[in-house]
């Protein structure tokens, strides 16, 4: 018999072990104890004084244990659904476009159902991925085809690999175990908010590639998904370099940078709407201030602390996003002239500061004039601005304490800057809406009131954050298709994710749409 057993609560610090919590709050003997896994860990820092660990395990005991089921705390085990992989019955091999998480788990899916996927990747391998954004970070040499945005792992490569499961799906654990399996450290599997770090994530992302390969799929890096015409069910690819592939299925993991091909596919009547995304800044504080801040006392025994923060105003939402928890500040442009940035830790998470995105929601009507691609230009806008404050590719920035008094920063005090090509102090307005400024300037005091220290005037703000989502979505019908039969837009280039989770979802479930459109 197995059960779930919930509320198991141990303060931080105590020296009981977790085995003999259980035996002692459920009455159960340690020896009848047949299987035992813990199957989510988090932390209750609600009361600092009181902060504990809270666990849920699963166990198997004999059947004589069946009047536990009726207490509280106590439930059934439900195991997570089971993958099934029937074989492809399609004429011709599928073709992947992008090897992001969507790309990636349409891929990894199509593989295991012997349909030997090619896969096309604008960037690198990760190997030499890496060596193309250290040469950015390092020398302000961009490569625009293999970068932060584009290669091998797609934008999440080089982020906090984040886990969190926010998207409420059945395939949540499977998602999970196959980061695991791939070189992911296993308590990804059951932390409240998992996270890989980008020095995991390289070896993930290349075990999956590798499993693909030895499964009869067909990488081409280097190669870009230029055009398509359409004869009946077939669809006749091309691709930069000249690269020629006929396919019944293709399957758009595109990514939110991929402009160029959005806008081909527009041109050729792939129907499209706007969509909201974000826009703001980094934020960086101390670690040990955001430690303190949610820990109290007991920061010292725990791992980096994390928050996540919202502000409703009058009429915008500021909110927190991507917080990564001793880590830095990403130059993560992908087109010459102009600034984005994002932000990355490693699995340590030992760097001194914190850093989060903190944005404002951007709506169709800021922008939206003609086409649904208005968004797509009006990123572009901010991001040439934000280029131009300095020239090149440092980032506007300014500090708190300064910015909230509508002045501008002379240098940094207590916390350094981590953005990689250094930050120009100046007034946000020329480089963000006025809207965004505003929005920043009102909700940080309010984010003050829930997280003391928020508002640190030392506090760093390095603009701009502006890909958290795609501000456009192509649109598809309930069997994933587009208007053009046989493309399947997925993942967050066709704005149906937010993550690297609910990306990796839509692209496995993208992927077992297929399987019901043999041709």
């Amino acid at each position: 018999m197995q059960l779930k057993l919930s509320n198991i609560r141990i303060p931080v610090g105590s020296k009981d072990g977790l085995k003999a919590t259980v035996c002692r709050q459920f009455g159960i003997r340690m020896e009848d104890m047949q299987d035992f896994r813990v199957v989510r860990q988090a932390i209750d820092a609600r009361k600092r004084n009181n902060v504990v660990f809270d666990y849920q395990v699963m166990v198997t005991l004999p059947e004589q244990y069946q009047r536990l089921v009726d207490q509280a705390g106590v439930s059934v085990w439900q195991p997570p659904v089971e993958v099934v992989y029937p074989r492809w019955r399609g004429t011709h091999r599928p073709v992947v476009v992008g090897f992001g998480p969507s790309g990636m788990f349409a891929a990894l899916y199509l593989a295991r159902c012997q349909a030997r996927p090619i896969i096309l990747e604008r960037g690198e391998r990760i190997e030499e991925r890496k060596l193309s954004v250290a040469a950015f970070l390092n020398h302000r040499t961009l490569n625009i085809r293999s970068n932060v945005q584009f290669g091998e792992g797609g934008a999440g490569t080089f982020s906090d690999g984040k886990l969190n499961t926010n998207v409420h799906s059945e395939y949540n654990t499977f998602i999970l175990n196959e980061f695991y399996k791939h070189g992911a450290n296993e308590d990804v599997t059951y932390m409240q908010n998992p996270h890989v770090g980008t020095d995991y994530l390289e070896k993930v992302v290349r075990n999956i590639r590798l499993e693909i390969e030895s499964l009869g799929g067909e990488f081409h890096f280097n190669t870009t998904f230029v055009d398509f015409r359409q004869e009946g069910s077939l669809l006749h690819l091309q691709c930069d370099p000249d690269i020629a592939l006929v396919t019944e299925h293709l399957l758009l993991g595109l990514g939110h940078s991929a402009r160029d091909t959005i806008r081909q596919l527009h041109a050729h009547g792939l129907l499209m709407e706007p969509k909201p995304f974000s826009m703001g800044v980094r934020i960086e504080h101390l670690q040990r201030n955001i430690n303190r801040m949610q820990y109290g006392a007991a920061a010292r025994l725990l791992p980096p602390a994390s928050y996540k923060g919202v502000v409703h105003l009058k009429e915008r939402s500021v909110y927190t996003f991507c917080m990564c928890p001793g880590g830095t500040v990403m130059a993560s442009a992908s087109e010459p002239n102009s600034i984005v940035t994002n932000g990355m830790s490693e699995r340590s998470r030992d760097k001194a500061n914190a850093n989060s995105a903190l944005l404002v929601n951007v709506t169709p009507e800021d922008y939206f004039h003609n086409s649904p691609l208005d968004g797509l230009a009006y990123q572009e806008k901010y991001e040439r601005m934000a280029f131009e404050v300095a020239g090149d590719y440092r980032a506007p920035g300014n500090l708190v304490g300064e910015f909230l008094q509508n002045r501008i920063a002379r240098q940094h005090r207590s916390v350094t800057p981590s953005y990689p090509h250094g930050i120009v102090y100046c007034d946000f307005n020329r480089c963000m809406p006025d809207y965004v400024v505003e929005s920043l300037r009102e909700s940080i005091p309010l984010m003050d009131r829930k997280m003391r220290g928020f508002a640190d005037p030392d506090a760093v703000m390095t603009g701009v954050e502006t890909r958290s989502s795609s501000p456009v979505r192509i649109l598809r019908g309930n069997d994933r298709q587009c208007v053009v039969k046989g493309i399947y837009p997925m993942g967050e280039g066709a704005g149906y994710a937010g993550g690297i989770m609910s990306a990796a979802i839509d692209g496995l479930k993208t992927a077992m749409a297929t399987m019901n459109n043999p041709f």
